[in-house]
């Protein structure tokens, strides 16, 4: 399947840098010219017929109004973008000033739509300075492992090894949180290696339809380096900024059963679409198929993903797909005391900051600043407490967790602070029993 058969959504960062282009200045020949090979493409390739003549005609008014006699082909590109979307609401339809890919793609000849040599030299070099979209990895605590995966590149004979060495990683937890917020999209072969290592080999996934051509299966794969991580609770956090291949991911996610959708509705782009160069220097994109799923027989387009958890601040997705994990993983009849133990540890920040406790009067926290044991002290400045284990080490701030006087500390998660009436209880990870500090 072609580079171009499931792109990112607005290029989904895969785009070449129109920024780094000197100003340029269009003339209205060109303008025109530009206008016509965009209806023109429209009308050979545009996945849905009947919906053609009511996109030239808009674009048709919007030239003949004037609001394409801009000089500015970026303005121009937004235009016809707006004006595309507006008729079509087809978030796969749009436009982009791009002359560096346009040079790239103009000179395909008979290659059809797939890559020429230059655009192949771009992608790697993109994939391997992004790691094929594999941004980031943690370990949260309660052993829950971490992915953020900002787009799916695509690179044959590279990006598998990058995809290894990540399941690799999450295979090593009792928990997976896969983080796509943002991320507008990419190529399918990502998606499909990443979905086989959380389904049985030979599963069919989408079926691509395109008029005039064959229907293309897409099948889980059997050899998988990493092997699989069938049976470990999955979370995947999605937003309003995600869109085409990003979604098929979480839609097969959900279609599948194989986990929970945590976040916002997604953006609503499922349509198959290709990338055609117009002079003298866009790069359109066109959607001219559409993917269909083995379970719904359907797909995501206009609609988008609903989440299975939806949350409505941004900021506390991760947090909410923590908390669900660590409740899931809190449930198992047979976890082990330790396990336990973390989880219960991991668990009391993640629900103080999806339920912050009731603040503290700062009088109250004023007075528990002092001296403590033989070396501690707390202090009391600009309405915090911050926190000293010895006279040669920074002061760390202290969060409160719970009403009942229970802190965690700056930069170490290992220890928790509780003031009480015998003094200062400081409790490590792992161990019930805290130490205690009189106050002197």
């Amino acid at each position: 399947m072609g580079r171009f058969t499931l792109a990112a959504l607005l290029c989904a960062g895969f785009c070449f840098p129109a920024w780094a282009q000197a100003p340029v200045t269009l003339s209205a020949d060109q303008r025109a010219v530009t206008v016509a090979a965009v209806i023109a493409q429209l009308k050979e390739t545009y996945v849905f017929p009947d919906k053609v003549p009511a996109l030239v005609a808009a674009l048709e008014k919007a030239k003949a109004a004037g609001r394409y006699d801009v000089d500015n082909p970026t303005t121009l590109a937004a235009r016809l973008t707006d004006d595309m979307h507006d008729a079509a609401h087809d978030h796969h339809l749009y436009i982009n000033y791009d002359p560096v890919q346009y040079e790239a793609a103009k000179h395909e000849g008979d290659a059809g739509p797939d890559v020429t040599p230059d655009q192949e030299a771009y992608f790697r070099a993109e994939a391997a300075r992004d790691n094929s979209g594999l941004v980031e990895t943690r370990i949260l605590p309660g052993n829950i492992r971490y992915l953020r995966i900002s787009g799916f590149q695509w690179v044959d004979d590279e990006t598998g090894f990058a995809y290894d060495a990540a399941l690799r990683f999450l295979k090593g937890g009792d928990a997976v949180i896969i983080d796509e917020r943002g991320n507008g999209g990419g190529d399918h072969s990502a998606v499909r290696y990443l979905l086989s290592h959380f389904m049985d080999s030979g599963a069919p996934l989408m079926t691509f339809t395109a008029a005039g051509l064959p229907s293309q299966q897409s099948y889980t794969l059997d050899h998988l380096a990493a092997g699989r991580l069938k049976g470990k609770p999955l979370y995947v956090l999605v937003d309003n900024n995600v869109g085409s291949a990003a979604e098929e991911f979480a839609y097969s996610v959900q279609q599948f059963h194989l986990g929970q959708v945590v976040g916002a509705r997604t953006v609503g782009a499922a349509n198959n679409n290709r990338i055609f160069p117009i002079a003298p220097g866009f790069m359109l994109s066109v959607s001219f198929g559409r993917p269909e799923h083995p379970v719904s027989h359907g797909n995501w387009e206009g609609t988008g993903v609903v989440p299975d958890v939806a949350v409505a601040d941004w900021g506390q997705t991760l947090d909410m797909a923590q908390s669900l994990a660590l409740t899931q993983l809190l449930k198992a009849s047979d976890i082990a005391p330790q396990t336990r133990a973390d989880g219960e540890w991991a668990q009391v920040p993640v629900e103080a900051r999806l339920h912050p406790p009731a603040a503290i009067a700062p009088t109250r926290l004023k007075g528990w600043a002092g001296h403590y044991g033989d070396r501690t002290e707390v202090g009391f400045r600009d309405g915090i407490l911050w926190y000293q284990p010895a006279p040669d080490a920074p002061p760390r701030r202290l969060t409160l967790l719970s009403t009942d006087g229970l802190f965690a500390i700056e930069g170490n998660d290992k220890v928790r602070a509780r003031f009480t009436t015998a003094g200062l209880e400081t409790y490590m990870r792992g161990n019930p029993t805290p130490r205690v500090q009189a106050r002197r």
